[in-house]
């Protein structure tokens, strides 16, 4: 076995600026978190991530079991907040609405709120979903009274990291993750 390191930066937003609505297109909308809605986050979020460098970064984006154990976890944790936790629908597929992209929200501290699990489904992507989600979840953060929120990317991401900075997110770290590669 080899060590792989991965790149990935610590993104902070100052929430006493407004926060902007999201704004979805036609077909799209965000719902609210509620105690039915733990397997369509993790669906949304295995979805997600399947395929991506980070499902090979972090073993709970790996399969479904492990996304909705994730889920379980994160809805389970001291500082979950509601109010920053969406899911996204698309309600134009034929045969009935379509789970397409998830974000989570905690308390992580007293002054920051911390994004968790950003996900949109490949299909969805680059039509505005992301973008929404985030600044629902921002909003929510708000509401809470926090002051601060960030969120973690890998660096190779660079829709992502991209999608932040113009939501106003700055970098303020850089973290390495370590994963474990047999060889070949």
């Amino acid at each position: 076995m080899s060590l792989k390191y991965f790149k990935r930066y610590r993104m902070e937003i100052d929430l006493h600026e407004p926060i902007a609505a999201p704004r979805l297109r036609r077909g799209y909308r965000l719902v609210p978190w509620n105690k039915h809605a733990l397997a369509g986050h993790a669906e949304a979020t295995f979805a997600s991530f399947q395929g991506e460098i980070d499902a090979s970064l972090f073993d709970c984006l790996a399969d479904r079991a492990s996304a909705h154990r994730l889920m379980e976890a994160v809805f389970g944790r001291v500082g979950f907040l509601p109010d920053a936790t969406w899911l996204a629908v698309y309600e134009g597929a034929p045969h009935k609405p379509e789970v397409c992209g998830a974000i989570q929200g905690v308390r992580s501290s007293p002054s920051f709120g911390a994004i968790q699990n950003v996900g949109v489904t490949p299909f969805h992507r680059g039509r505005g979903v992301g973008a929404a989600l985030v600044a629902a979840a921002l909003r929510g953060m708000q509401l809470a009274g926090l002051p601060n929120a960030y969120l973690e990317v890998t660096g190779a991401n660079k829709g992502a990291i991209r999608l932040y900075h113009k939501l106003g997110f700055r970098m303020t770290g850089t973290l390495y993750r370590a994963v474990e590669r047999a060889l070949v």
